[in-house]
């Protein structure tokens, strides 16, 4: 028993060492991320990318990304499509607002008018690991909207228009945004796998002396 425990927890230990180095490769990714002087076409922009952008917010047709916690408290992410002077569309992820606590009422979202200068980094929009129920559905005459699983070809299709493959994070000090913009390309660290792994080896090493200690009684009962 203590031998299939120690090949457990071995097993574990490198799957924590793994996310280690996964999350260290996105961590660096994220920060030598290069600076695009605008949108380029398709989906070719390396993930993380820095942009400024000259454009319009689209007042009115808001996506909140459901199930946001920030500091404890339940909101959403606000997902706004923002026409650039350049003639592209982009959804921008402007932060966090709360949400009412009975959740019959959607927050206001306060929007700049007219032509504005913002900044942020491209990525793609989250895909998650497991989806419970159906998936959302739109309408294409009712905004704001709450959205679980936010997804760029459904919102695509409510809007009527073609979006760029990738959401700009806005920056903290671009205008138009909310709480909680300090974004970063992982929610765990690095640094706290390489801990979990230690902990998985160092479990594996308890089994094991568990194990030959067990061995070693047993032989003197058998052989005294």
């Amino acid at each position: 028993m203590f031998a299939v425990l120690a090949a457990a927890f071995v097993t574990l230990g490198q799957w924590q060492a793994r996310r280690a180095e996964e999350k260290t490769a996105l961590t660096l990714q994220f920060e030598q991320a290069p600076s695009l002087p605008g949108l380029p076409p398709g989906p070719a922009a390396p993930r993380f990318s820095r942009v400024r952008l000259d454009g319009v917010f689209d007042a009115r047709r808001h996506i909140l990304a459901d199930n946001q916690v920030l500091n404890g408290r339940s909101g959403v992410h606000v997902l706004s499509p923002f026409s650039t002077s350049a003639g592209a569309t982009i959804l921008v992820n402007r932060g966090w607002l709360p949400m009412a606590a009975d959740r019959r009422s959607l927050p206001a979202i306060a929007t700049p008018a007219g032509t504005i200068e913002i900044e942020g980094h491209l990525d793609r929009i989250p895909d998650p690991a497991r989806k419970l129920g159906a998936d959302d559905v739109l309408a294409a005459d009712r905004w704001p909207q709450l959205m679980t699983y936010p997804d760029l070809d459904a919102i695509a299709v409510a809007l009527a228009e073609e979006l760029h493959a990738q959401v700009l994070m806005l920056d903290a000090d671009s205008p138009g945004g909310f709480e909680g913009r300090d974004w970063q390309p992982v929610r765990v660290s690095a640094d706290r796998h390489r801990a979990y792994a230690l902990q998985w080896r160092a479990l594996a090493l308890l089994a094991l002396a568990l194990w030959l200690l067990l061995g070693v009684r047993r032989a003197r009962l058998v052989n005294p």
